[in-house]
């Protein structure tokens, strides 16, 4: 085998890469071992014996792969979260879920007839000013009310 080092240095220079980005083809040894000048070399990159390397790149394919994991819903439990409970979800966000469910249920009993419009009102107030925790506080709340109905 010879030794082609100063030849992929000088076609290393002429392509501007570095040397290990230089190609040499095994086939066109005898052809490289006479090139010496700048010149011979530019002929045999124009011939195809000398070319250059593509950039090795880091590969998003794993990082594709959990980002699809995500869409659907993995890794997302307790050890895989960064930022608090609020930056995560939104307070916001939280409230407009829970107020919704609670004037939902209020709706549905108020049509059924299980509460009357002065309670059904009383109730949607104390939900707007965030004395109710969720549905099923709400359903105790009611229970109380229909006890001292009774």
């Amino acid at each position: 085998m010879t030794n082609l080092a100063k030849q992929r240095e000088i076609a290393a220079k002429v392509l501007k890469v570095g040397k290990n980005r230089v190609w040499l083809d095994p086939a066109a040894t005898e052809d490289l071992t006479e090139a010496i000048t700048r010149e011979n070399i530019r002929d045999l990159i124009e011939e195809g014996a000398i070319k250059k390397k593509d950039k090795t790149g880091v590969s998003r394919g794993r990082a594709r792969k959990l980002a699809m994991k995500k869409v659907v819903g993995r890794r997302k439990r307790q050890g895989s979260r960064k930022g608090a409970k609020g930056a995560r979800g939104g307070k916001k966000r939280r409230w407009i879920t829970k107020i919704r469910a609670l004037r939902r249920r209020l709706k549905e009993l108020k049509d059924d007839g299980e509460i009357d419009k002065t309670i059904y009102h009383l109730l949607y107030r104390r939900a707007k000013g965030g004395q109710i925790r969720n549905l099923s506080h709400l359903n105790d709340i009611i229970a109380t009310y229909k006890k001292e109905e009774v």
